[in-house]
């Protein structure tokens, strides 16, 4: 996963006249439907049930029942959890109406088939009781077979059979002679012609089966048909995720470019541990966009997940990121400078990784004491046991309480440019020296080197006098 954190995403719930403050935890697609859950402020979930991405229902529940549907989506549907960087784009509104209870099917039979208003009953079984269900269900299949529309009828038992057979008492209508041409159709048809007939019960069949890949294969296309990208763009991303199946990225990349800008797509492939600096050029632009923009920790985050596996095109990006990165984020991915240290070290020589590690050494000396920074520096040296930088950041911790060495312990320190540690020293060895001319002209180069000029300029009269001095005697 990115080291970028993905923020969360807000929403607020309006349930009759109360409005609610949450965060969404996860997104579940299953065939047409999704289920969103969000956790309050109290720590309490609600549940979303969305069909064709029009909200049907939502309640807080305490428990979820096994077997419900919202139990089996979490176990068999698509999963987003909060964390993932697409998950932004399953969510339509940051606020949300939960429609009134009472008038849901009244609704439905307005909105959608009846056929459609059966399926989605048997995915309210959380929010209703099963006689409830059941009487609507019957109530459509009666319906239909009173009027002589026996296939309709048996397309209700169908769904519920398929579906969620506990939910209906009409189950035993499976066995009537006048849905018998019917059954024998399903059992013996391909899925393509009953597709043809019955659209939902064949979408159901492939979206449950989509791990196979004739079944796939299938699914997808559909999806292409239908013009239903975001779903095939989550497919491709389970494939990715649990088959680490990574074709197509650049064809899914302009797919997912539809939806998200190019950094967010970034932050998605490197959630799928997809390396997007090999796969797409145009990274390269963002990064150094990035860059630009000062955003130096948030570049680092995205190039760091792939640090041993950069093209040399991003040297130069990484040197921009290294010289300007605060300590702080260094320690804390420390893993993964280590890396791009090791590969300075292979690709360029010893050289350029030393200069590196001066350079670490300076950021870690602007954010810790001298003994902490060379704790730090451990999992380095065991890499670098003869590393120039790394031992003479050791003998600087040997030098700390001697005062007889305050001249070299403030050379070192203005090596790494820690110019106020160095005058620190310089002016320690000038109150025990006072005659010696070596530690009042560095005071004067500390202070050059910090723009204080008046201070340069005091200490180099003092030089000079002391020069004056030692010749007149």
């Amino acid at each position: 996963m990115s080291n970028v954190i993905v923020s969360p995403i807000e929403i607020l719930l309006k349930e009759k006249k109360t409005m609610i403050k949450g965060q969404v935890m996860r997104a579940v697609l299953f065939s047409r439907f999704k289920m969103i859950e969000i956790i309050t402020s109290m720590n309490e979930s609600y549940y979303l049930i969305y069909y064709k991405n029009s909200l049907i229902y939502g309640e807080l529940l305490e428990n979820i029942q096994e077997g419900s549907f919202i139990d089996k989506a979490s176990r068999e549907g698509i999963i987003l959890q909060s964390d993932h960087p697409f998950l932004q784009v399953l969510i339509p509104d940051e606020t949300i109406i939960i429609p009134n209870k009472n008038k849901i099917f009244s609704h439905l039979q307005n909105q959608y088939s009846l056929q459609e208003v059966a399926y989605i009953a048997t995915t309210l079984d959380s929010f209703f009781t099963k006689e409830q269900l059941i009487k609507i269900i019957d109530k459509i299949f009666f319906h239909y077979r009173r009027n002589g529309n026996f296939y309709k009828a048996f397309q209700i038992i169908h769904i519920i059979k398929d579906f969620s057979p506990e939910l209906s008492l009409a189950g035993d209508s499976m066995n009537s002679q006048d849905f018998h041409t019917y059954d024998d159709f399903y059992n013996s048809s391909p899925l393509p012609l009953i597709y043809q007939k019955d659209p939902l019960f064949a979408e159901l069949h492939w979206f449950k089966n989509r791990m196979s890949s004739d079944e796939s294969n299938t699914l997808e296309e559909l999806l292409r048909n239908q013009g239903c990208y975001l779903e095939l763009l989550l497919l491709w991303m389970e494939k990715v995720e649990k088959l680490h199946k990574m074709h197509s990225v650049e064809k899914y990349s302009s797919l997912g470019l539809q939806f998200v800008t190019m950094e967010r797509w970034i932050l998605t492939l490197c959630y799928l541990k997809i390396n997007p600096f090999r796969e797409l050029a145009s990274t390269k632009a963002v990064m150094d966009q990035l860059v630009r923009e000062g955003e130096y920790e948030k570049a680092a985050s995205y190039l760091l997940n792939f640090i041993d596996d950069l093209p040399v095109l991003y040297n130069d990006t990484l040197k921009a990121v290294w010289e300007n990165i605060d300590a702080g984020f260094i320690v804390t991915h420390m893993d993964a400078f280590i890396i791009g240290i090791q590969q300075l070290a292979q690709e360029n020589g010893q050289k350029q990784s030393e200069q590196k590690l001066s350079h670490l050494v300076a950021k870690l000396l602007e954010n810790y004491d001298l003994k902490t920074v060379y704790e730090k520096l451990q999992p380095i040296q065991e890499l670098f046991p003869h590393s120039p930088v790394i031992q003479k950041v050791q003998r600087m911790t040997e030098l700390i309480e001697d005062p007889d060495h305050m001249m070299e312990l403030g050379q070192y320190y203005a090596e790494f440019k820690q110019y106020d540690e160095a005058i620190e020293c310089f002016s320690w060895e000038m109150e025990l020296h006072p005659a010696d001319t070596l530690p009042v002209r560095q005071l004067s180069k500390m202070y050059q080197n910090k723009g204080m000029v008046e201070e340069a300029t005091a200490y180099q009269q003092v030089y000079n006098q002391l020069v004056r001095n030692q010749e007149i005697g």
